[in-house]
């Protein structure tokens, strides 16, 4: 058993599709138009054939509690993997994204968190020191 595919719940598929691909710099591996909306799922360009992430429309009720309190409580949604924190940290930064915990580092694990003006908050982490 393999994980094929992981959901971040998003209030707007275009503007998250803009900020992942434009921002992030994730790939749009499927876009396809169903009767009853969109399914639009993303890949990294380092992993093209890896696991794909789903931006899901956060229709269903209780999508926006849920979101609320771990915004709230400062708790990521999901993290993705660097291989240099600091580097990405300040990359993103220049693209205009806004970040809600700069790097820190805790033992050998280095976290940084944003917001994907979508409604969620996202950790990226890596090893090594900010």
């Amino acid at each position: 058993m393999r994980i094929t595919h992981t959901s971040v719940f998003v209030d707007d598929q275009q503007q998250a599709l803009l900020f992942y691909t434009g921002k992030l710099g994730f790939m749009v591996k499927h876009d396809l138009h169903t009767g009853s909306g969109r399914r639009l799922t993303l890949v990294s360009p380092q992993a093209p054939e890896g696991v794909e992430l789903e931006l899901a429309p956060s229709e269903h009720p209780a999508v926006g509690p849920f979101r609320a309190a771990l915004v709230a409580d400062g708790i990521p949604f999901m993290s993705f993997a660097v291989r240099d924190v600091q580097a990405e940290y300040e990359r993103l930064v220049a693209r205009g994204v806004r970040f809600v915990q700069p790097p820190t580092t805790t033992g050998t694990t280095t976290t940084a968190v944003l917001d994907d003006t979508c409604g969620n908050l996202i950790r990226i982490e890596g090893g090594g020191p900010a």
